[in-house]
C-alpha cells in the first residue's frame, strides 16, 4: 500500500490504538495491497474518550462495556451494580485501554 495513504490513516486514527500497536499497524498496512484499503477504512473504531465519558456517567450500569463490545462484562456490571462500585471505579482508569485493545482486535483480521 502507498506510504502516503498509510501515514494519513495512522495520523487520523492513532488515538484509537495503543501507542505500541501503531507501529505494528503501520508495518502491516505497508505490506498490504491496495485492494484492502476500502475494507480497512470501513472498520468502525470506538473513541476511547467517549468510552471514558460514558463510564463516568453510566459505568455502574455496564453501558461502557456494552458499548465497546464486552457483553459479558457489561452484564456482570449491570447485575452487580458495577461490582458494588469497585468495578466502576477500576473501569474509570482502564476503559480507555480496553477500548483501544478492542479496536486493535477489530482491525487485525483485515491486516492479514
Amino acid at each position: 500500500m502507498e506510504a502516503q495513504k498509510v501515514d494519513m490513516y495512522i495520523m487520523s486514527n492513532a488515538k484509537f490504538f495503543n501507542s505500541n500497536d501503531v507501529l505494528t499497524i503501520k508495518d502491516r498496512l505497508l505490506e498490504l495491497d491496495d485492494s484492502k484499503w476500502t475494507l480497512i477504512q470501513t472498520v468502525a473504531l470506538k473513541d476511547p474518550t467517549t468510552s471514558l465519558i460514558v463510564s463516568l456517567l453510566a459505568g455502574q450500569l455496564g453501558i461502557d462495556r456494552f458499548m465497546i463490545g464486552d457483553t459479558g462484562k457489561g452484564v456482570g456490571k449491570l447485575l452487580t451494580c458495577g461490582g458494588f462500585g469497585i468495578w466502576t471505579i477500576v473501569d474509570w482508569f482502564s476503559i480507555q485501554s480496553a477500548t483501544r485493545k478492542k479496536n486493535m482486535e477489530k482491525l487485525l483480521p483485515f491486516l492479514h
